[in-house]
């Protein structure tokens, strides 16, 4: 019955019912490949390892911190030791790099979701046009005026209310989306800066990081290649 319902309004709407049809479905699909995203990287966070990992180079611990950031999904870990690699060049440069690949991968597909939340609406608005130039045109039949004129603005109020409520779909996940990224982005940055205070202070207590990447470079250097 409702199905019935959905197809006979669909139908309504006229032809341009169509390309709104398609704006909603690309911006579902944009919408749970948002969705999916953000609980994947909640899934891979692991609070408990980086509190640890910080200690670590607070104390000039850097063999317990380099071993905690092996093997973890964990996208602070990594940037940490992305940073750790590359300490005796620049370990500030080296995780603000690292952390710019991740902020691109969260705002992936956030110009579709934006794109389609001033679309959907000009869709509907382009249907409204349609729909009153279709019932104006039988104006000057009298016996079809009425009902074709009903039609026509039935037509435009279908495509206009579908064009928002699209607008409306993309609006409130979007602003969220949004806000995620920069709650992400301020996390790293003062993920970032804490741990160069960290590395400084424990330099000042004689652990030097830089010596540390050195020697762990070398040791992967001298490490035999295996062959296929």
């Amino acid at each position: 019955m409702l199905s019935n319902i959905v197809v006979t309004t669909f139908l309504q709407g006229g032809w341009v019912m169509w390309p709104i049809l398609a704006t909603f479905f690309l911006a579902l699909c944009c919408l749970l490949d948002r969705v999916v995203w953000w609980l994947f990287l909640k899934t891979t966070l692991r609070p408990t390892q980086q509190e640890q990992a910080r200690i670590a180079i607070g104390t000039g611990d850097f063999t317990t911190a380099w071993n905690l950031t092996q093997n973890t999904p964990d996208p602070y870990l990594k940037n940490l030791a992305e940073g750790m690699t590359h300490a005796h060049t620049s370990m500030l440069a080296a995780m603000q790099l690292d952390a710019t690949h991740l902020i691109e991968k969260s705002e992936a597909r956030m110009w579709v979701i934006s794109t389609l939340i001033t679309l959907a609406p000009l869709l509907g608005l382009f249907g409204t046009v349609v729909g009153i130039m279709g019932s104006f045109s039988f104006v000057g039949d009298e016996q079809l005026a009425p009902a074709r004129v009903s039609g026509g603005i039935a037509e435009a109020l279908i495509a206009t209310a579908c064009g928002i409520a699209i607008a409306i779909l993309c609006l409130l996940p979007y602003n969220f989306f949004r806000k995620r990224v920069a709650v992400l982005r301020a996390s790293f940055e003062r993920w970032i800066n804490h741990t160069e205070l960290l590395a400084r202070s424990a330099k000042e207590h004689g652990h030097d990081l830089e010596a540390f990447a050195s020697k762990t470079q070398e040791r992967f250097a001298s490490r035999p290649k295996t062959q296929d």
